[in-house]
């Protein structure tokens, strides 16, 4: 079984396009600004991308500078003999109209919409996740459900707020056992931090639909209103969650975008951003910079450098790599779920995605492939070798272990490494970022956006209003 190990960095796998299409009118409806004329976008992730799309409806000149052969970040589709998957457990939910709208407008009948749920794997079963009262009360049992109730209710009377992380958090909103068993050991794998050091931003989005209201919902109208507040609807592109970086970029024009092209300094004079050094050796001078790199890189990269004090806040934050293990399979499915997630600490990975359940398109006919994700700080990333089919063998262990597949189903497997693919959010990341954000406010010609950027836990339709934001702000349009 070959092995192949992949860095998102410069990725052979990864499909995007960058040829481009006519300009589309400006959203503001052609109207010519009077603001900047020329935007320097610092890195051709999602982000960047939309920058770009809404700067040229906008009719704002600009340049993407992307340090890799490719763009869409880590927002891409990779493709390995017929077998497609995503850099992760990507899918695109309808939750602002304006930016549903445009990606409907950009991929047109190539995005559907797809019912598939998310569960965990707990025990040997499936659980629904977000976690659902009624499908707690099967797979639990009364007497622990009752348990659980008991908990929360102590909770309540005995702790006079949530507290300020995660584990207090969860504990106050789910009580003891729903906490230790579902969230808080999958939340450590997952960012690498203990829980009482974790910010409850970090996954409060998905913590949804375990409270009395909807228990009582779901006791009174059963499956219609269970499957409201879960994850088994949304939208998906069907060659790949890469198509909607790749008509970003059509459309972007490929004049506008300079892939291979490293920042390397950011030359200011306090005030204002005057120009980017690429490669080492190429000066641009620039007018206005939006970054979408991860904050800490921006700081490092500025010239004069900044305070001694400043940089000691950037070094602190911290970002977690991502290790994708594939699997192609010579079987039609293994299981009827997007995603399902692995709070376990007997598995390395956290959670485990099977694209042909996204779309048809992602395996050949009658083949499927599961993709496991395993998180990891940047020191501990393996690199080829024994430490790479180390990963590979043991996600495949443990997975004909659970009796999901068979060994002789296994066709192939790949591995790719995506770099700095979340911001961690301790309980003092809000404090040290605003403390940055402060000092960059100075450089009256300069934002900063895009996850990395701001440190936030942005989902794709977060990063796309985003970018049009920031050209919104630019122009002083209003967002339509």
């Amino acid at each position: 079984m070959a092995t192949i190990e992949r860095s998102l960095e410069r990725d052979p796998l990864a499909t995007v396009s960058t040829a481009c299409r006519p300009a589309p009118t400006c959203g503001s409806g052609g109207r010519t600004t009077s603001g900047p004329t020329h935007l320097s976008i610092l890195g051709g992730g999602l982000a960047g991308l939309a920058l770009g799309y809404h700067a040229r409806r906008a009719g704002l000149g600009f340049t993407i500078y992307e340090a890799a052969d490719r763009l869409g970040g880590n927002c891409v589709t990779l493709d390995h003999q017929g077998f497609r998957f995503d850099s992760g457990a990507h899918r695109f939910h309808d939750r602002d109209p304006a930016v549903t709208a445009m990606v409907k407008e950009l991929l047109g009948e190539a995005l559907e919409q797809t019912d598939a749920p998310s569960q965990l794997y707990y025990d040997g079963q499936l659980i629904d996740f977000p976690l659902a009262p009624l499908n707690l009360m099967k797979s639990l049992g009364w007497r622990c459900l009752g348990k659980v109730g008991l908990e929360v209710l102590y909770a309540r009377l005995c702790q006079q707020r949530r507290g300020r992380d995660f584990e207090g958090f969860a504990l106050y909103t789910y009580g003891k056992t729903i906490a230790q068993r579902f969230l808080l050991n999958y939340s450590q794998k997952l960012w690498g931090i203990p829980c009482c050091e974790l910010s409850p931003e970090a996954a409060v989005k998905r913590l949804k639909g375990l409270d009395l209201r909807t228990f009582l919902a779901e006791a009174i109208l059963g499956r219609k209103t269970r499957t409201r507040h879960l994850d088994g609807a949304f939208l998906y592109p069907r060659a790949g969650i890469g198509t909607i970086a790749e008509k970003l970029a059509e459309h972007c024009g490929p004049d506008s975008i300079h892939v291979n092209s490293t920042i390397t300094k950011v030359l200011h004079d306090h005030a204002r951003i005057r120009a980017v050094e690429i490669n080492g050796k190429d000066r641009i001078d620039v007018q206005d910079v939006v970054s979408t790199q991860p904050l800490p890189h921006l700081l490092k990269m500025m010239e004069p450098p900044p305070p001694e004090e400043v940089l000691a806040l950037a070094r602190s934050l911290q970002f977690r790599d991502l290790i994708l293990v594939a699997l192609f399979l010579d079987r039609p499915r293994v299981t009827e779920t997007a995603t399902v997630y692995f709070p376990e600490t007997a598995f390395p990975f956290t959670r485990v995605y099977e694209p042909c359940n996204r779309s048809a398109q992602m395996s050949p006919p009658g083949q499927t492939s599961l993709v496991a994700e395993i998180s990891c700080d940047e020191e501990d990333s393996p690199r080829p070798g024994a430490v790479q089919e180390k990963w590979v063998e043991t996600v495949r262990s443990r997975l004909i272990q659970i009796g999901w597949i068979r060994p002789r189903e296994i066709l192939d497997s790949a591995m790719v490494r995506m770099k700095c693919a979340y911001p961690v959010l301790s309980v003092d990341t809000p404090d040290t970022v605003r403390k940055l954000q402060s000092f960059l406010h100075r450089f009256t010609n300069l934002k900063v956006t895009g996850r990395n950027g701001r440190l936030l836990h942005a989902s794709i339709h977060d990063i796309l209003a985003m970018g049009e934001q920031v050209v919104c702000e630019l122009t002083s349009v209003p967002r339509q």
